[in-house]
């Protein structure tokens, strides 16, 4: 179900290098916090190293929570946030299902029917449910989108109100983009966007919502999870 991590050459244990990653991608820290964390438990790594962990490891990590994801539901919600890279306005493209599961990410440069012909069209292909309802804001490009594709008996469009799942998917992106001090190009922004994604569906417990007992059950999961998408080859 999975493809297992080659740690071969590297002067740091495997266990090490799975902290460092796991600490980046699931808290909203900065590499420098990274090092840091990593330095108060006596491991001197800099912040480049961490750096070319992330940009290796992650999107394998990634792809293999992936693989092991049960599928999501079919109802799925569509919204688009603004933000600025290298100056530049563009568009942050999210597809959510109803209980909040990221489904997919793109960084695009348009807000028109292209753009989100792209995200259903790459949705479609990867996801292996069928949409029973797309719930989207009023954005116009959506409804051009959704009749080229013949899903217009599935497509509900309302307010903010009725596509609020999508909306508050949003906040993680927004406190990591602060962090971060914005992202630094388009292709960065989506390579961190799509590797973040699967790692915060697989650690996103909401704790408000369970007991304590059921919490500790649903993260002694994600822990092994994690632990089964990291294993070394």
């Amino acid at each position: 179900m999975h493809k297992p991590l080659s740690f071969k050459r590297h002067r740091f244990p495997a266990d090490v290098i799975r902290q460092a990653v796991w600490l980046y991608f699931r808290f909203t820290l900065s590499l420098r916090d990274v090092e840091e964390l990593l330095a108060q438990r006596g491991i001197e790594v800099s912040y480049e190293t961490v750096r070319c962990w992330i940009v290796k490891f992650g999107p394998q990590i990634a792809a293999n929570l992936r693989r092991r994801r049960s599928p999501p539901t079919g109802r799925w919600h569509l919204d688009e946030m603004f933000v600025r890279i290298g100056g530049r306005k563009m568009w942050l493209w999210r597809a959510v299902d109803d209980e909040g599961e990221v489904l997919d990410v793109l960084v695009q440069k348009r807000r028109n029917k292209p753009a989100a012909l792209k995200l259903l069209r790459k949705l479609l292909r990867n996801q292996v449910v069928r949409p029973e309802t797309i719930i989207t804001d009023k954005l116009p490009s959506y409804g051009a989108a959704v009749r080229h594709l013949g899903l217009t008996a599935v497509h509900r469009p309302g307010g903010m109100r009725e596509n609020n799942r999508a909306e508050n998917s949003h906040l993680a992106i927004r406190r990591r983009e602060r962090k971060q001090q914005r992202f630094k190009s388009q292709g960065s922004a989506q390579r961190f966007l799509a590797t973040h994604g699967p790692i915060y569906n697989t650690f996103n417990l909401q704790p408000h919502l369970v007991r304590r007992p059921t919490l500790r059950t649903l993260r002694a999961k994600a822990h092994r999870e994690w632990a089964a998408a990291t294993a070394a080859a």
